[in-house]
């Protein structure tokens, strides 16, 4: 975290923290990670304005590729990210190992 603290965002209205998303890097891609805006701030271009800065962040380390992954059952995330210029890639399997059922 310290080495990047400008991969923290975060959206503010009045004082109060209304969006939030944690950018990563593989030195290749940057990820948008952990997308998240208020319930009560939604449809209001909170998302938007953190993907832009986002990639505004991620360009000045280099990065030229940027990234999320989004669950497919979450329409409104794929539309965002649609409406912002990303194309949805399917040639990529996911794999996971948990230590059990429960986590």
């Amino acid at each position: 975290m310290r080495a990047n603290l400008d991969f923290f965002l975060g959206a503010f209205e009045e004082g109060h923290l209304v969006g939030t998303v944690v950018l990563s890097s593989d030195m290749r891609k940057g990820w948008i990670n952990r997308l998240a805006v208020d319930p009560g701030c939604r449809r209001r271009g909170v998302a938007k304005a953190l993907i832009e800065e986002s990639e505004k962040t991620l360009r000045n380390h280099g990065l030229r590729i940027f990234c999320s992954l989004i669950e497919g059952s979450n329409r409104a995330s794929k539309a965002l990210f649609k409406k912002c210029g990303y194309s949805e890639y399917t040639g990529i399997s996911y794999f996971t190992k948990r230590d059990s059922d429960a986590v």
